[in-house]
């Protein structure tokens, strides 16, 4: 029979501000993993409920604006979350991830190392012979605990592992960065072998494919000089990333007109892998208040704002993104008069209205799409108000991170009340990320013009095209393509501008590349070294 166990982490019964003086330990069941030592591991008993289970777990990780999203969104220049009064103050979590002086004890960090490490246990024991998984079943198995081992060497630069039969007693072997990279692209290799071809614009892609494997081997050779520390790009990893965009490419995916209506439920050519997250923090964590639809009168939660120098990355008029205001589609825009304005989903050049209520209205049409800047308005056409006698006019600049009205900060908001309130249709690997790789890959060596492949995306985007490419223009490219889809400080870290300077930040410390290992993680295997700087 297997053996029984259960998920903890090992906290110090002290705080853990002062824990190098504490000894006393206590357990509490979390994420981590420790063994019940009753009998020895024979095999998961049940390998498709096993890895129904992780893909829910994965899921639960994207669905959230915390952890894993807070973690690569709003340590970049995309996103700040700040206070107003007392509201998202929330003990300083958000403020010391945009202004990086954040520390090993910050909640955030803590979760993620956590949640993808469980990842990476559970599927070990799938993947391990004696649980019997099929072919198919190995193969996403390995797929899902290289994306999470992928994310522990990305944030953390070291990954623990430990083996179905290791119990407690035994602390978990450590793998330094390359270490780490090898063990994801064995994986990866493995499981391209076996696993489904999954045909784009079907219900396949809500599960890993040999698309999603080419995605992920793409994304690993394009940063290979990051994780292995060789500094600089090599041209025969350039074009790996080439092959594999290509491969994915071969399998029918491409390209799609009608920028916000990729994320909507409908199922597209563009999508490689996406989950069914529900994907109402990606629109509430921005909206005031005030802004409500028919299926959430409660409104939004007036957090997440953009920079005013990301919002400026867009082609348009830099002081207004009402409609008919020059921008380019991927800035979106706001209505004018909160009229039902709907979206061209299908880039047909005709505005589709989906999902209307009873009451004849198109559920979160006065709000606009992308970047909302200026006056908002309501579903009849009127001034929406926030504070008692003030116009909810959200504007370019904030007084600091610290003491903002209501209004100030440019909202983003890419999936929209119009598609359904919490519709479960969450994007995780995206076609044009990887058409902006094989550019990338094309401007670093590996063959090709990179400038007709950025063009190429700019003209679908209704985007003026470039004269020539620069690596600025294609960080710039992928922050106007991929806002809030969890690249950004993936992104800067290989263009080397992560420790800038930005608003409300001051350069960083080269460290801060890296985030701390948890106290608690350090604490419970003394095989893990901190990270430098913390």
């Amino acid at each position: 029979m297997m053996k029984n166990r259960k998920y903890f982490t090992l906290i110090p019964a002290c705080a853990l501000l002062v824990f190098s003086a504490c000894t006393d330990l206590e357990i509490e069941e979390t994420d981590s993993i420790i063994v019940n030592q009753t009998g020895e591991f024979t095999g998961v008993g049940d390998v498709d409920a096993t890895l129904s289970g992780i893909y829910d777990a994965v899921r639960g990780q994207l669905e959230t604006q915390e952890n894993l999203y807070g973690l690569n969104e709003v340590s970049s220049d995309e996103f700040l979350v700040p206070t107003r009064g007392t509201d998202w103050g929330d003990n300083g979590v958000w403020r010391t991830l945009h202004q990086h002086s954040w520390s090993p004890i910050h909640q955030f960090v803590r979760n993620v190392w956590n949640d993808q490490n469980s990842i990476i246990f559970r599927t070990t024991e799938i993947i391990d012979e004696r649980s019997n998984a099929t072919p198919q079943q190995d193969a996403e198995a390995r797929f899902l605990r290289a994306f999470a081992t992928f994310w522990v060497m990305d944030l953390y630069g070291q990954v623990p592992f430990r083996g179905p039969d290791e119990g407690i007693e035994v602390d978990p072997t450590v793998m330094s960065r390359s270490e780490a990279f090898d063990f994801i692209m064995e994986d990866l290799n493995t499981a391209a072998a076996n696993i489904s071809t999954g045909a784009p614009g079907t219900e396949a892609t809500n599960r890993a494919t040999k698309a999603a494997v080419h995605f992920m081997l793409a994304k690993m050779y394009l940063n290979k000089h990051v994780y292995t520390g060789t500094g600089s790009p090599d041209a025969g990893d350039m074009q790996q990333v080439i092959s594999n965009v290509d491969a994915i490419s071969a399998m029918g995916f491409g390209l799609e007109e009608g920028y916000f209506g990729i994320f909507s439920p409908k199922l597209d050519n563009e999508t490689i892998w996406y989950t069914n997250s529900g994907v109402g923090p990606m629109m509430w964590h921005t909206l005031h208040y005030n802004q409500n639809t028919p299926a959430n009168g409660g409104g939004g939660w007036n957090g997440f704002t953009t920079l005013a120098e990301f919002y400026d990355l867009f082609e348009g008029d830099p002081n207004s993104n009402f409609m008919g205001d020059g921008q380019e589609e991927r800035r979106g825009y706001v209505p004018t008069e909160g009229t039902a304005v709907g979206v061209d989903f299908d880039g047909d050049g005709e505005v589709d209205q989906l999902d209307e209520n009873e009451d004849g209205m198109l559920d979160g049409s006065q709000i606009g799409f992308g970047m909302l800047v200026g006056q908002q308005y309501g579903i009849d056409g009127s001034k929406l108000q926030a504070e008692a006698g003030k116009d909810l006019s959200f504007t370019k600049e904030l007084p600091g991170l610290l003491g903002n009205g209501q209004s100030t900060g440019v909202r983003v908001i890419k999936y929209h009340p119009t598609n359904g309130s919490f519709a479960g249709h969450k994007i995780v690997f995206r076609y044009a990320d990887a058409h902006l790789m094989k550019a990338e890959a094309a401007l670093n060596g590996g063959g090709g013009d990179a400038t007709e492949l950025v063009n190429e995306l700019r003209t679908i985007r209704k985007a003026t095209p470039l004269g020539s490419v620069t690596a600025k223009d294609l960080l710039d490219e992928r922050g106007r393509e991929l806002y809030t889809e969890m690249w950004r400080r993936n992104d800067l870290i290989r263009f080397g501008k992560f420790t800038e300077a930005w608003s409300y930040k001051d350069a960083s410390e080269d460290f801060r590349t890296l985030f701390p290992i948890p106290a608690s993680a350090i604490i419970s295997n003394p095989n893990l070294t901190q990270n430098e700087g913390y």
